[in-house]
């Protein structure tokens, strides 16, 4: 792998979503309008539910949008042929990975300051953890979920197959990782399940450093990173250059 293949195909496709302005703003726009909605809802009712539901989703959200994302513009480079010339080039499948990971890191990055930022200065979301940590987590999620939309990408061969993998990889997440039950009041074969899902760990940390003002979140991005990792090496063994 070169280091300048890869700054090269993530400056391509920073460029390339630069140009696409409805998913700039899926990506940048679209979470911040959620936690808006979710404080609104809760605006005058008695309880925390804003406070409660808020760093789960800021977990959940990025996770979500970059999974789309990823895997949708990742089929579209290879049902266009674009891959295809792409690895004709001095180019491996782990330089194009690394790329695409690289670029969407970028704007991961940008989406979670911005959700992050919305929700602790405007919409009052108390955090007793450092807020950079928060930044931290919800980073790591949306790059998890950059990785895991690389690797389903190779399965599919319409970006209407690509959207049908979400219902199986990432809703059942959704339903295991505490949002709704906390895990360790699951069955036991659903906790046993929990327990090996990412995204339940991205929830955990994101809980501890709101509830926390020393959280030990160490072991929880470790496995997230690991996880991410994990489906990068995946997305190179099975990525194809072609649908066909």
């Amino acid at each position: 792998m070169s280091a300048r293949v890869v700054l090269a195909v993530a400056r391509r496709v920073l460029t390339q979503l630069r140009r696409d302005r409805r998913t700039v703003a899926m990506l940048l726009v679209l979470p911040c309008a959620i936690m808006t909605l979710l404080w609104w809802m809760f605006t005058g009712l008695p309880g925390r539910g804003f406070a409660a539901l808020a760093p789960a989703l800021l977990a959940l959200i990025p996770f979500i949008v970059m999974f789309l994302v990823t895997s949708v513009t990742t089929l579209r480079e290879r049902t266009s042929g674009t891959l295809e010339r792409l690895l004709a080039m001095p180019m491996g499948k782990g330089d194009f990975l690394l790329g695409y990971a690289l670029a969407f890191g970028v704007v991961a990055t940008v989406q979670s300051a911005l959700a992050v930022g919305v929700s602790t200065w405007f919409l009052d979301l108390d955090v007793n953890g450092p807020s950079w940590l928060l930044l931290v987590v919800a980073v790591l999620d949306a790059l998890l979920g950059s990785a895991l939309g690389l690797f389903v990408s190779a399965f599919a061969r319409t970006e209407f197959q690509a959207v049908q993998f979400m219902p199986a990889l990432v809703i059942p997440q959704i339903l295991l990782c505490g949002l709704f039950v906390e895990r360790d009041r699951l069955p036991r074969f659903l906790g046993v399940v929990s327990d090996c899902l990412p995204l339940s760990y991205a929830v955990d940390a994101m809980r501890s450093v709101s509830a926390q003002r020393h959280p030990d979140v160490l072991g929880d991005l470790a496995l997230i990173t690991a996880f991410a990792a994990a489906a990068l090496v995946l997305g190179a063994l099975t990525l194809r250059r072609r649908s066909a």
